[in-house]
């Protein structure tokens, strides 16, 4: 298969350690197109030993992350028989996308203190310092964005989603949803023991709009007067077109 050929030029370009993770992807390039349905990234690779292979199963994480930004996080309460919003928490950088994929369960791959200082569960990869002096229960606020997120595939949990063979390949897909954000994605993956990280590798995956989307986006951004009126001339042409066909129809 070419990820294993791919895997085998890599291993000859590292230097000799003691264990070390060589990876690869499917695609570096995402493109948002009109009709972007989505996408999946194929995230492979092996495990280099320059020594006998250590006591203790070992594990592997990999987490794909969007650009992180503020989010307002509102709850909404029924008062006089209408929903509306009450309290409001300001969370200071959520990623807007989040996918973390190990070969076990979370809590078995990785130590809590290695979660802490690496960021890698999805409570952790959210920033949200300052909203705990917004209110009491800023983490009801937290668990929500992430609840609502998780339903919309934009935070996915895959334990087991890794395969790793005889300890030294492992192989996992992340599914990318349509919904994504413009932005650089950063890819980690992390060889573990006994909850500890041995190794670790990264790169990123750029998300980019193209093609009809670019332009569109870069005239509302850019020239947001050209944008409206060019909308607007739109708008006329078509009401104008649907009704003379209308009429055509009719007579």
């Amino acid at each position: 298969m070419l990820w294993r050929v791919l895997l085998l030029c890599l291993f000859a370009a590292l230097p000799a350690r003691g264990e070390t993770v060589v990876a690869g992807l499917s695609q570096t390039r995402v493109a948002i197109t009109t009709n972007f349905a989505g996408s999946e990234i194929l995230i492979f690779g092996a495990v280099r030993r320059e020594a006998p292979l250590p006591a203790g199963p070992l594990h592997v994480v990999v987490t794909v992350a969007g650009p992180s930004t503020p989010v307002t996080v509102r709850r909404k309460d029924r008062r006089a028989g209408i929903w509306v919003n009450t309290d409001a928490v300001e969370i200071d950088a959520a990623p807007s996308f989040y996918a973390v994929a190990a070969t076990a369960p979370l809590a078995e791959t990785l130590s809590d203190t290695e979660d802490l200082r690496r960021k890698v569960s999805i409570q952790r990869a959210i920033r949200a310092v300052g909203s705990a002096t917004e209110s009491a229960d800023a983490q009801t606020f937290t668990e929500a964005l992430i609840r609502i997120r998780k339903d919309k595939g934009l935070y996915q949990e895959l334990p087991g989603a890794v395969t790793l063979s005889e300890d030294t390949l492992f192989r996992t897909s992340i599914a990318l949803p349509a919904n994504l954000t413009e932005g650089d994605y950063t890819t980690r993956i992390f060889l573990t023991r006994e909850g500890t990280v041995i190794d670790a590798y990264d790169t990123t995956i750029g998300v980019r709009k193209v093609g009809l989307e670019r332009w569109t986006y870069t005239l509302a951004h850019e020239r947001p007067l050209v944008y409206g009126i060019l909308s607007l001339a739109i708008a006329i042409g078509a009401g104008w077109g649907a009704s003379a066909l209308f009429r055509l129809v009719r007579g």
